[in-house]
This record gives C-alpha cells, sequence and structure tokens, in this order.
C-alpha cells in the first residue's frame, strides 16, 4: 500500500512539473526574460566591465565570470518557485488542486522540479553564450556535468525557502520584492563577479565563507580543471564541493519544513 501511495505522489509531482514546463512553452515571455537577463550580465562583464578586472584574474576573466554566471543564473532561476506559487495561490489554482485526490505535496513538489528542468535548460544556453564569448572550460565534460549538477541541486534546495516566500506573500508582485534583498546581497557580496581578496577586508569573511561563494568556488574549480574527479583536491577549491554540498543539506533540512507548514495553512 506505502509502494502504491509513493507510486502515484511520484505520479502527481510529474504531472504538476509538466504542467509548469508546459506554462513557460504557452507564455514564453518568461522563458526568454530568463534567458535575456543572464547574457546581458556575460555581455556586460564580458565586454564592459572585464577589461578593468582581468589584470588580478588568473587564466582570463572570461573563464573566471562564466561559472560565476551560471550559479547566479540558477540562483535567480530559483526565484520563479516564489512567484509561480504565488501567482497559483492568487489565482484559486492551489485551492482547486486541495479539491483534486491527489498528492498534497505534489504542488509544491511539482513546482520545485520544474524550476529545475527550466534552470536546466537555461544553463545549456548559458553555456553556449560562454563559449561564443572566449569561455574555455579545461575540466573535461566529466568535471562540467559535475559542475553543473552541484549547481541544480543547490538551487533546488533554495526554492524550497523561495516557495516559502510565495506562499507568505500576498501576490507575485510581491513575492518577487520579497526576494530581492535576500538574493541580491548574497549574489553581489560573493566570488561570481570579482576575487574575494579584492574586497574590503570587513567584508571578506562573508563574502567567503557564505553559501553562494562556496558553490561559485567549487563550479569554478571543477569546470576550470582545479579540481579532479572522484573526490576533488584536499587543499585549495576541492573543500568548496563538500561545503557547496553541506551548505545545500542545511538549507534543505531548515527551509523546506517551513514551506511544508505553511503549506498546510493555506491548502
Amino acid at each position: 500500500m506505502k509502494i502504491s501511495s509513493l507510486k502515484w505522489a511520484i505520479s502527481d509531482v510529474g504531472v504538476l512539473a509538466r504542467r509548469n514546463l508546459l506554462a513557460l512553452v504557452r507564455i514564453p515571455v518568461a522563458l526568454v526574460f530568463s534567458v535575456i537577463q543572464p547574457v546581458m550580465f556575460v555581455l556586460l562583464f564580458r565586454y564592459v566591465f572585464g577589461g578593468s578586472i582581468q589584470g588580478g584574474v588568473p587564466g582570463g576573466y572570461v573563464n573566471y565570470l562564466i561559472p560565476g554566471i551560471l550559479v547566479q543564473t540558477t540562483i535567480f532561476g530559483a526565484v520563479g518557485t516564489a512567484i509561480g506559487l504565488s501567482q497559483d495561490l492568487q489565482e484559486g489554482l492551489i485551492e482547486r488542486f486541495r479539491a483534486l485526490p491527489m498528492s498534497r505535496m505534489a504542488v509544491l513538489a511539482g513546482r520545485t522540479v520544474s524550476d529545475v528542468g527550466r534552470n536546466l535548460l537555461v544553463l545549456v544556453v548559458i553555456t553556449v553564450v560562454g563559449i561564443a564569448v572566449g569561455f574555455r572550460p579545461h575540466g573535461g565534460i566529466g568535471n562540467y556535468l559535475l559542475a553543473c549538477l552541484i549547481m541544480l541541486i543547490f538551487a533546488y534546495c533554495l526554492s524550497w525557502g523561495f516557495a516559502f516566500i510565495g506562499l507568505a506573500a500576498p501576490n507575485a508582485e510581491a513575492a518577487q520584492a520579497m526576494t530581492f534583498p535576500l538574493i541580491f546581497p548574497l549574489t553581489f557580496a560573493s566570488g561570481i563577479f570579482v576575487q574575494v581578496a579584492s574586497m574590503p577586508g570587513w567584508l571578506q569573511g562573508f563574502a567567503r565563507n557564505q553559501p553562494i561563494t562556496q558553490v561559485t568556488e567549487s563550479v569554478r574549480g571543477l569546470m576550470l580543471g582545479d579540481i579532479h574527479l572522484p573526490m576533488g583536491r584536499v587543499l585549495g577549491h576541492g573543500n568548496s564541493t563538500w561545503v557547496a554540498l553541506a551548505w545545500s543539506i542545511g538549507i534543505m533540512a531548515t527551509l523546506a519544513p517551513l514551506a511544508v507548514r505553511k503549506y498546510r495553512k493555506v491548502a
């Protein structure tokens, strides 16, 4: 009986994830915006700011930049969980789902899974754009795929926190506004665009140890060949992979129960 219930729950999650992905096809503006924003960041930092930054970056600034942009893209993509859930709640879709004979957790899980699918598509696009502007990953295809997996895992865990925000916000616009002061300080006070060592001393401790920097260092080390499969180095970038995974697990363990509790109150 339990196996049968689990099978139906997984089926429900798949149905709702497919429904959310089809919405992107039917409303392509949302997908186009998800792609255009990171492409603009790539072009801006590659050709406008890159000349001022690349002098202190080993291996060329474009190889430093693209892994960071990929991390930023997946994090911003996870914000879609908050916006999508808030919109579904505002339109009464969650109440309608509640009346159907389906797993109650399928709404949250389906939304987070579909956002992983969208992130995967955007990663492919940004990788192509990055190679077009000079990005040359030297870590090999295995390391590159592992780096993408680490990004997707982190973004998926983070999306459960955004799910809580989406359920707590009165509308989709408010949900987006609520994520802004959380994401932007963490994103820009990190190693995504510049080396942490170039920041003021009072900021370096926070920037170096916060989760986005750790994920970025892991992804960059894997893509550029500073970390090698299967376990990476004991020192340097290698530690960032394990720290990034530890942050992902901790975020999931902390934020997922909050999202589930909030969902039970509103659904």
